[in-house]
């Protein structure tokens, strides 16, 4: 009964720090952009982008669904055809997260100390890799090795986690995929719509 805890712990971590760049630090950076209240846009992409993907778990069989969602913003096409498909390929905050999270919860219990340049390190590292996560369920989870070895961690070690990941990962990777997809609308629209303001345009938002 201790390891379903533990899952389910993993589990409300993972979730809660998605759920924390959806709802705090992606409005923040919409909210510098724009110098205006940033949630009836964040709220929109997720009620029309991320519910979706929530239950497609596919960024990129999103695609579609963002683009309908981007012509209902008004945004240009020539720009978003190109922005959306890039981003459900190289926007991966959501397995940015699940890299990171993942790794520090098999350092912590292998009892491995880890200052701050390192967490810092590993943050960047697993940004960076998760630009060319797979756009398909489960993606993310195959570049936790990479990231473990930062630590010295073992293959074998490490594979046993992604084992873990995919248990939890029917919530886990929908989540992620949801915050993924939403924010690749968001920030196409976060960019036209500065670019907007800075031609005298007004906004609807």
């Amino acid at each position: 009964m201790d390891i379903f805890t533990t899952y389910g712990r993993l589990l409300l971590l993972l979730v809660g720090c998605m759920l924390f760049m959806a709802l705090i630090i992606n409005p923040l950076i919409v909210g510098v952009a724009l110098r205006r209240n940033p949630y009836p846009l964040v709220l929109r992409c997720l009620k029309e982008s991320g519910v979706t993907a929530f239950f497609t778990r596919s960024s990129a069989a999103n695609i579609p669904v963002n683009m309908a969602l981007c012509e209902k913003l008004q945004l240009d096409r020539d720009i978003y055809s190109v922005s959306i498909p890039l981003g459900a390929t190289i926007n991966m905050s959501g397995a940015a997260v699940t890299i990171t999270v993942m790794t520090l919860a098999v350092v912590h219990t292998l009892h491995i100390p880890v200052d701050v340049p390192t967490a810092m390190i590993l943050s960047v590292l697993a940004s960076l890799a998760a630009c060319g996560a797979s756009g398909v369920a489960g993606g993310s989870l195959l570049l936790i090795p990479m990231a473990c070895s930062l630590f010295g961690v073992s293959n074998d070690v490490a594979m046993q986690v992604v084992g873990v990941g995919f248990i939890i990962g029917v919530v886990q990777d929908s989540v992620e995929t949801a915050l993924n997809s939403s924010s690749d609308v968001l920030f196409a629209a976060t960019a036209e719509y500065r670019y907007w303001l800075r031609e005298g345009k007004s906004l609807s938002i």
